[in-house]
Protein backbone atom coordinates (compact mmCIF):
# COMPACT_ATOMS: atom_id res chain seq x y z
CA UNK A 1 0.00 0.00 0.00
CA UNK A 2 1.35 3.47 -0.58
CA UNK A 3 2.13 6.02 2.10
CA UNK A 4 -0.29 8.85 2.49
CA UNK A 5 0.68 12.77 2.49
CA UNK A 6 -0.90 15.97 3.66
CA UNK A 7 -1.16 17.38 0.36
CA UNK A 8 -2.76 20.92 1.52
CA UNK A 9 0.18 21.55 3.86
CA UNK A 10 2.83 21.37 0.50
CA UNK A 11 3.98 24.36 -0.71
CA UNK A 12 2.75 25.29 -4.33
CA UNK A 13 6.45 24.85 -6.17
CA UNK A 14 7.11 21.77 -3.69
CA UNK A 15 3.57 20.36 -4.66
CA UNK A 16 4.11 20.54 -8.52
CA UNK A 17 7.37 19.25 -7.84
CA UNK A 18 5.82 16.06 -5.75
CA UNK A 19 3.51 15.40 -8.60
CA UNK A 20 5.52 15.40 -11.23
CA UNK A 21 8.38 13.21 -9.76
CA UNK A 22 5.27 10.72 -8.97
CA UNK A 23 4.35 10.48 -12.13
CA UNK A 24 7.79 10.48 -13.39
CA UNK A 25 8.46 7.69 -11.60
CA UNK A 26 5.52 5.47 -12.80
CA UNK A 27 6.66 5.98 -16.38
CA UNK A 28 10.51 5.42 -15.48
CA UNK A 29 9.00 2.02 -14.69
CA UNK A 30 7.24 1.34 -17.80
CA UNK A 31 3.94 2.01 -16.86
CA UNK A 32 2.69 0.86 -20.49
CA UNK A 33 3.10 -2.53 -17.87
CA UNK A 34 0.39 -1.49 -16.00
CA UNK A 35 -3.53 -1.11 -16.34
CA UNK A 36 -3.47 2.80 -15.49
CA UNK A 37 -3.40 4.24 -18.94
CA UNK A 38 -6.35 6.42 -18.00
CA UNK A 39 -5.83 6.99 -14.89
CA UNK A 40 -2.45 8.17 -15.51
CA UNK A 41 -2.86 10.42 -18.80
CA UNK A 42 -5.78 12.34 -16.58
CA UNK A 43 -3.34 12.87 -13.52
CA UNK A 44 -0.27 13.73 -16.49
CA UNK A 45 -3.39 16.14 -18.13
CA UNK A 46 -4.05 17.88 -14.97
CA UNK A 47 -0.16 18.28 -13.55
CA UNK A 48 0.26 20.48 -17.56
CA UNK A 49 -2.44 22.62 -16.24
CA UNK A 50 -1.15 22.96 -13.27
CA UNK A 51 2.10 24.16 -14.17
CA UNK A 52 0.71 26.31 -16.71
CA UNK A 53 -1.00 28.42 -14.56
CA UNK A 54 1.76 28.50 -12.10
CA UNK A 55 4.08 29.81 -14.75
CA UNK A 56 1.86 32.56 -16.18
CA UNK A 57 1.21 33.69 -12.30
CA UNK A 58 5.07 33.34 -12.03
CA UNK A 59 5.64 36.11 -15.57
CA UNK A 60 3.27 38.52 -13.62
CA UNK A 61 5.47 42.05 -13.74
CA UNK A 62 3.56 42.73 -10.80
CA UNK A 63 5.16 39.22 -9.36
CA UNK A 64 9.22 40.55 -9.79
CA UNK A 65 7.85 44.06 -8.05
CA UNK A 66 6.06 41.37 -5.30
CA UNK A 67 9.78 39.75 -5.27
CA UNK A 68 11.69 42.59 -4.86
CA UNK A 69 9.70 44.55 -2.24
CA UNK A 70 9.56 40.81 -0.41
CA UNK A 71 13.53 41.32 -0.16
CA UNK A 72 13.39 44.86 1.03
CA UNK A 73 11.06 44.11 3.78
CA UNK A 74 13.11 40.71 4.28
CA UNK A 75 16.18 43.18 4.84
CA UNK A 76 15.26 45.31 7.38
CA UNK A 77 13.44 42.74 9.60
CA UNK A 78 16.85 40.84 9.62
CA UNK A 79 19.09 44.05 9.68
CA UNK A 80 17.15 45.10 12.96
CA UNK A 81 17.40 41.46 14.28
CA UNK A 82 20.87 40.90 14.11
CA UNK A 83 22.03 44.05 15.60
CA UNK A 84 19.80 43.23 17.99
CA UNK A 85 21.53 39.64 18.82
CA UNK A 86 24.87 41.88 18.48
CA UNK A 87 24.06 43.84 21.18
CA UNK A 88 22.78 41.40 23.48
CA UNK A 89 26.71 41.24 24.10
CA UNK A 90 27.81 44.75 24.95
CA UNK A 91 29.49 45.48 27.65
CA UNK A 92 27.14 47.86 28.75
CA UNK A 93 23.83 46.58 30.99
CA UNK A 94 20.98 48.87 29.36
CA UNK A 95 22.36 48.30 26.19
CA UNK A 96 21.88 44.37 26.81
CA UNK A 97 18.33 45.33 28.48
CA UNK A 98 17.12 46.95 25.83
CA UNK A 99 18.05 44.59 23.41
CA UNK A 100 16.85 41.15 25.11
CA UNK A 101 13.55 43.52 25.74
CA UNK A 102 13.41 44.15 21.73
CA UNK A 103 14.27 40.85 20.82
CA UNK A 104 11.41 38.90 22.99
CA UNK A 105 9.28 41.20 21.79
CA UNK A 106 10.22 39.96 18.46
CA UNK A 107 10.05 36.25 19.25
CA UNK A 108 6.42 36.57 20.54
CA UNK A 109 5.83 36.36 16.78
CA UNK A 110 8.03 33.43 15.97
CA UNK A 111 11.88 33.00 15.56
CA UNK A 112 11.71 33.55 11.99
CA UNK A 113 9.52 36.17 10.38
CA UNK A 114 11.12 36.50 7.50
CA UNK A 115 10.75 32.78 6.24
CA UNK A 116 6.87 32.99 7.10
CA UNK A 117 4.64 32.97 3.48
CA UNK A 118 3.81 36.52 2.34
CA UNK A 119 0.29 37.41 4.04
CA UNK A 120 1.95 35.69 7.45
CA UNK A 121 4.79 37.76 7.34
CA UNK A 122 2.42 40.95 6.36
CA UNK A 123 0.09 40.84 9.16
CA UNK A 124 3.01 39.68 11.64
CA UNK A 125 4.99 42.57 10.43
CA UNK A 126 2.50 44.91 10.93
CA UNK A 127 1.53 43.50 14.64
CA UNK A 128 5.29 43.78 15.65
CA UNK A 129 5.48 47.68 14.23
CA UNK A 130 2.18 48.25 15.87
CA UNK A 131 3.86 47.21 18.99
CA UNK A 132 6.74 48.82 18.16
CA UNK A 133 5.02 52.71 17.99
CA UNK A 134 2.29 51.85 20.95
CA UNK A 135 4.48 50.54 23.69
CA UNK A 136 6.75 53.25 25.34
CA UNK A 137 8.85 51.01 26.97
CA UNK A 138 10.06 49.38 23.08
CA UNK A 139 9.96 52.26 21.53
CA UNK A 140 12.51 54.19 23.96
CA UNK A 141 14.43 51.09 23.54
CA UNK A 142 14.39 51.60 19.54
CA UNK A 143 15.37 55.80 20.18
CA UNK A 144 18.21 54.03 22.54
CA UNK A 145 19.52 52.00 19.61
CA UNK A 146 18.63 55.17 16.67
CA UNK A 147 16.55 52.02 15.09
CA UNK A 148 13.45 54.05 13.90
CA UNK A 149 14.67 54.76 10.35
CA UNK A 150 15.41 51.09 10.05
CA UNK A 151 11.96 50.48 11.68
CA UNK A 152 10.08 53.49 8.92
CA UNK A 153 12.02 51.28 5.94
CA UNK A 154 10.28 47.79 7.27
CA UNK A 155 6.71 49.79 7.48
CA UNK A 156 7.33 51.71 4.27
CA UNK A 157 8.06 48.31 2.64
CA UNK A 158 5.58 46.09 4.10
CA UNK A 159 3.34 48.51 3.04
CA UNK A 160 3.93 48.86 -0.30
CA UNK A 161 4.29 45.09 -0.99
CA UNK A 162 0.73 44.56 0.39
CA UNK A 163 -0.65 47.26 -2.08
CA UNK A 164 1.32 45.37 -4.85
CA UNK A 165 0.30 42.26 -3.20
CA UNK A 166 -3.58 42.69 -3.57
CA UNK A 167 -2.95 44.64 -7.14
CA UNK A 168 -1.11 41.66 -8.33
CA UNK A 169 -3.49 39.18 -7.15
CA UNK A 170 -6.89 41.48 -8.36
CA UNK A 171 -5.13 41.01 -11.79
CA UNK A 172 -4.19 37.67 -11.73
CA UNK A 173 -7.68 36.57 -10.74
CA UNK A 174 -9.17 38.92 -13.42
CA UNK A 175 -7.16 37.33 -16.13
CA UNK A 176 -7.40 33.69 -15.11
CA UNK A 177 -11.17 32.61 -12.98
CA UNK A 178 -9.20 29.40 -12.73
CA UNK A 179 -7.06 29.97 -9.67
CA UNK A 180 -4.44 27.75 -8.57
CA UNK A 181 -6.39 26.25 -5.42
CA UNK A 182 -8.80 25.32 -7.88
CA UNK A 183 -6.46 23.55 -10.14
CA UNK A 184 -4.69 21.64 -7.27
CA UNK A 185 -8.12 20.20 -5.98
CA UNK A 186 -8.31 18.87 -9.27
CA UNK A 187 -4.92 17.38 -9.27
CA UNK A 188 -5.86 15.96 -6.21
CA UNK A 189 -8.65 13.97 -7.10
CA UNK A 190 -6.89 12.92 -10.50
CA UNK A 191 -3.33 11.87 -7.75
CA UNK A 192 -6.01 9.81 -5.75
CA UNK A 193 -7.60 8.36 -8.38
CA UNK A 194 -4.29 7.40 -9.85
CA UNK A 195 -2.74 6.21 -6.54
CA UNK A 196 -5.95 3.96 -5.45
CA UNK A 197 -5.98 2.44 -8.92
CA UNK A 198 -2.59 1.07 -8.25
CA UNK A 199 -3.22 0.10 -4.72
CA UNK A 200 -6.04 -1.83 -6.05
CA UNK A 201 -4.15 -3.42 -8.58
CA UNK A 202 -1.38 -4.61 -6.12
CA UNK A 203 -3.98 -6.07 -3.89
CA UNK A 204 -5.60 -8.04 -6.46
CA UNK A 205 -2.58 -10.21 -7.45
CA UNK A 206 -3.36 -13.68 -6.73
CA UNK A 207 0.50 -15.27 -7.21
CA UNK A 208 2.85 -12.93 -5.94
CA UNK A 209 5.68 -11.53 -6.95
CA UNK A 210 3.28 -8.32 -7.21
CA UNK A 211 4.39 -6.51 -10.25
CA UNK A 212 3.52 -3.49 -8.85
CA UNK A 213 5.93 -3.91 -5.87
CA UNK A 214 8.97 -1.77 -7.32
CA UNK A 215 7.04 1.30 -8.07
CA UNK A 216 4.87 1.14 -4.39
CA UNK A 217 8.16 1.34 -2.97
CA UNK A 218 10.01 4.19 -5.21
CA UNK A 219 6.22 6.01 -4.89
CA UNK A 220 6.51 5.83 -0.97
CA UNK A 221 10.17 6.53 -0.88
CA UNK A 222 9.12 10.00 -2.24
CA UNK A 223 6.23 10.43 -0.57
CA UNK A 224 8.22 10.09 2.54
CA UNK A 225 10.78 12.58 1.71
CA UNK A 226 8.36 15.01 1.74
CA UNK A 227 6.83 14.17 4.53
CA UNK A 228 10.08 14.61 6.50
CA UNK A 229 10.03 18.00 4.53
CA UNK A 230 6.65 18.71 6.10
CA UNK A 231 8.09 17.28 9.29
CA UNK A 232 10.40 19.68 10.08
CA UNK A 233 8.68 22.54 8.55
CA UNK A 234 7.41 25.58 11.30
CA UNK A 235 3.65 25.73 10.95
CA UNK A 236 2.14 28.71 8.84
CA UNK A 237 -0.99 30.14 7.31
CA UNK A 238 -3.05 28.20 4.72
CA UNK A 239 -1.55 28.04 0.97
CA UNK A 240 -2.79 30.79 -1.14
CA UNK A 241 -3.26 31.24 -5.27
CA UNK A 242 -0.13 32.52 -5.66
CA UNK A 243 3.28 30.12 -6.21
CA UNK A 244 6.32 32.34 -5.84
CA UNK A 245 5.50 32.74 -2.18
CA UNK A 246 5.87 29.50 -1.03
CA UNK A 247 9.24 28.77 -1.85
CA UNK A 248 10.26 31.57 1.24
Amino acid sequence: MMNSIDLPKLRNAEYLQYMKDFSSIINLNNAGQFDIETKLNAFTTKIGELEALYKKALASEKTQAVLALDERRDAAMNGINYFLLSQTYHFQTENRKNAQLLLDSINMYGSSIARLNYQAETATLNNLIRDWENKPELTNALMAFNLLSWVNEMKAANDEFNTQYLSRTQEYGDANPETIKIKREEVNLAYYALRNRIDALHLLVETPPSPYVTVINQLNALTDQYNVLLFNRKPDLPDSINPEEQTK
